[in-house]
């Protein structure tokens, strides 16, 4: 079965599975919590068990968090009407290429689930986004002044660090097990000078990189690059600096050798105006928050409703849950 269609599936278990009471008011089993009087019972979490593998604190914060959510959804008019509904069965068919209502069937019995169940599933998930958007989200801005302060303290951010272009003939120092033969070294460097000697003179870099060069680079005519400078050690930052487009820099000692440098081409450090970057800014500060600003708001719900606890480790599981949400939550 197509991944996509497993996913919308397990997402429609793990929806029912966190669904309070529903169906089941002709069965007779434990309730372990009331939400403002809707029941999520053993049965319950037994299914989001199955569908998560683990029960954790945070996911009976989530169970009842979801129940509040609905249910202050549905206080507001929110549902899935049929329009909507066969909306997304009509992409869901498409993305998945159900053809007929027969596939779809099929399909729906392989993962255990009804029409009715994944209507609900659905709906939910439709109510729970509309109460996130309009009660939260929506209401979540940033000021001019929040921006340019945030701008002003993360300037790196909207910074393009100075990057260059380099050419670089390579001499480098015969080695062997007993370390560097000093008479080879100076040779070797005597080798070097002589080559940005010929360089001086009007040689083509291209021309001595072919004849001398041990870098890499050799196949490339030497070219290394785009560096950005803050990649660069300091003392090649430093040597860097000073050189304009088609200078050469001096020779210089590297661990392989002795090394002569150009600068080909270099693009100048760039700083986004603050109005470039504004809509970057609102995402970055908006994302934080939303975030912060439903975490308050799935407190004050929690804070307003009617919760009675019938098993005292579901309780604790709660509890600890929403301790670990506090804590974890940045400081104001």
């Amino acid at each position: 079965m197509n991944s996509s269609f497993r996913a919308v599936f397990a997402a429609a278990l793990l929806a029912v599975a966190l669904a309070v009471g529903v169906g089941r008011a002709e069965i007779i089993e434990q309730i372990l919590v009331k939400v403002n009087g809707e029941i999520f019972t053993k049965t319950d979490l037994e299914q989001l068990r199955e569908a998560l593998n683990e029960v954790t604190p945070q996911i009976m914060v989530d169970a009842v968090d979801q129940m509040l959510i609905v249910q202050r959804g549905k206080e507001l008019g929110y549902k899935l009407n049929d329009e909507q509904f066969k909306s997304v069965l009509d992409n869901i068919k498409k993305e998945n290429k159900l053809e007929t209502d027969e596939q779809f069937q099929a399909a729906l019995k392989q993962e255990n689930m009804t029409m009715i169940e994944l209507r609900r599933n659905l709906e939910k998930q439709m109510i729970v986004t509309r109460v996130q958007q309009n009660e939260v989200f929506g209401r979540v801005g940033v000021s001019e002044e929040e921006a340019r302060k945030y701008y002003d303290s993360h300037l790196n951010e909207f910074t393009t660090p100075r990057t260059i272009m380099l050419r670089e003939i390579l001499v480098s120092v015969p080695t062997s097990g007993r370390g560097i033969n000093v008479a080879q070294d100076e040779e070797t460097q005597d080798k070097a000078d002589k080559i940005r000697q010929r360089l001086v003179a009007g040689e083509s870099f291209d021309k001595l990189v072919a004849e001398a060069s041990d870098a890499p680079s050799k196949a490339n005519a030497g070219l290394i690059g785009p560096l950005s400078m803050n990649d660069l050690s300091p003392d090649l930052q430093k040597l860097i600096e000073s050189m304009k487009a088609g200078d050469l820099s001096p020779v210089v000692r590297n661990s392989r050798g002795y090394q002569i440098l150009k600068l080909e081409s270099s693009t100048p450090i760039e700083t986004m105006p603050f109005d470039q970057a504004r809509q970057q800014i609102s995402d970055r500060v908006v994302t934080g928050k939303r975030s912060e600003e439903f975490t308050k708001y799935l407190a004050k719900l929690r804070s307003q409703a009617i919760i009675e606890w019938k098993n005292d480790e579901v309780k604790k599981a709660f509890e600890q849950g929403v301790a670990q949400q506090a804590k974890a939550a940045p400081a104001s």
